[in-house]
């Protein structure tokens, strides 16, 4: 299958900064598009922003000009640059991945996967 494993959250001050980071391992021959979403306490997920294989970037309107994504395909992983943090930032943050799977040699099959979330606290 396809593993994924996020890091870089934690703790940090209103006005700070913080880099996400998620690398995908596994039977993948290519990954499509890539993305983040969040859940804060009491609400429903959200997306937050999603970057395309050939670079075209998508950001929700609240982290818009704060937050950055971008991705290394040599590395399968994607990247999250949060700047100007805010309180109401506060969330599990999940990476979200299109790969193209290799089910078996000359077949391959897309295959949406998600990350286990990192915690991202933003806090005096």
């Amino acid at each position: 299958q396809v593993q994924l494993v996020e890091s870089g959250g934690g703790l940090v001050q209103p006005g700070g900064s913080l880099r996400l980071s998620c690398a995908a391992s596994g039977r993948i021959s290519s990954i499509n598009d890539m993305g983040w979403y969040r859940q804060a306490p009491g609400k429903e997920r959200e997306f937050v922003a999603t970057i395309t294989k050939s670079g075209r970037t998508n950001y929700v309107d609240s982290v818009r000009g704060r937050f950055i994504i971008s991705r290394d395909n040599a590395k399968n992983s994607v990247y999250l640059q949060m700047n100007s943090l805010k309180p109401e930032d506060t969330a599990v943050y999940y990476c979200n991945l299109e790969t193209m799977y290799v089910e078996y040699i000359g077949f391959s099959r897309k295959l949406e996967v998600w990350g286990q979330g990192t915690l991202v606290t933003v806090s005096l």
